[in-house]
């Protein structure tokens, strides 16, 4: 009798085992200097060398110079003007066409399996402070994050957020994104900012260093094992 249980314990015991490891999603998305970095340099290897290969599943979808209305569906200009209206409701149509691109990409990584976390990492902000739009972004931003649980259905997914470089500091739009970034990682215990002031170069770009962007894949995989954990 005991060899027979000890026979079935040996058995069913890997297979509830590997049924129970966690799942870890990490999405990457947002424009040019999220789009200009490689996962596969710094960020894949660190979590899944944290986590198991197995256990990780890293999508990225960025394009450059868009702002952030081509993601959240619901964004509405800050500005009371004809023009601003025509520009708010092309980019609610036009969303639809990277926020959905976004999680198609997810949905066909992910398959039926279902992450226990989800990490959200978001590159983006310079084309919102150029057209200075800088009013909504933080209700922007945070209907965007908004719409990624609702999609996903999935409460508490952690965020993490590239701040701004200080390539046009000085420019209202500029600062107050920064600000914007900053404030409303440190109100929330699931999100996080990551600061790329050193990132580019000596002349301070918009856009980083060769070496600027694995860094910048570390920090993000750095604050992204902690928030994991966290949960």
């Amino acid at each position: 009798m005991f060899v027979k249980m000890l026979f079935l314990t040996l058995l069913f015991f890997p297979l509830s085992s590997a049924e129970e490891k966690p799942l870890h999603l990490f999405i990457l998305s947002g424009q040019s200097n999220m789009a200009r970095l490689n996962p596969d340099e710094s960020f894949t290897p660190a979590v899944q060398k944290e986590f198991g290969a197995d256990n990780v599943i890293v999508v990225k979808d960025a394009v450059g110079g868009m702002p952030i209305r081509r993601w959240y569906k619901k964004w509405k200009s800050s500005k009371d003007k004809e023009e601003d209206k025509g520009k708010e409701k092309k980019g609610t149509e036009r969303a639809r066409s990277l926020y959905d691109k976004l999680m198609k990409k997810v949905r066909e990584a992910v398959g039926q399996k279902k992450p226990t976390t989800i990490t959200f990492i978001w590159m983006q902000g310079e084309s919102d402070a150029i057209e200075n739009e800088h009013a909504v972004y933080e209700d922007s931003l945070k209907g965007l994050v908004q719409q990624v649980r609702d999609d996903l259905n999935h409460k508490n997914i952690n965020v993490i957020i590239g701040r701004l470089s200080d390539a046009r500091v000085g420019k209202v739009g500029w600062d107050s994104i920064r600000k914007i970034q900053e404030e409303i990682c440190e109100a929330d215990k699931h999100w996080e900012w990551v600061d790329t002031d050193d990132l580019n170069g000596k002349k301070n770009g918009v856009h980083y260093s060769k070496e600027g962007y694995k860094t910048l894949g570390t920090r993000f995989a750095e604050k992204s094992i902690s928030l994991v954990k966290a949960n």
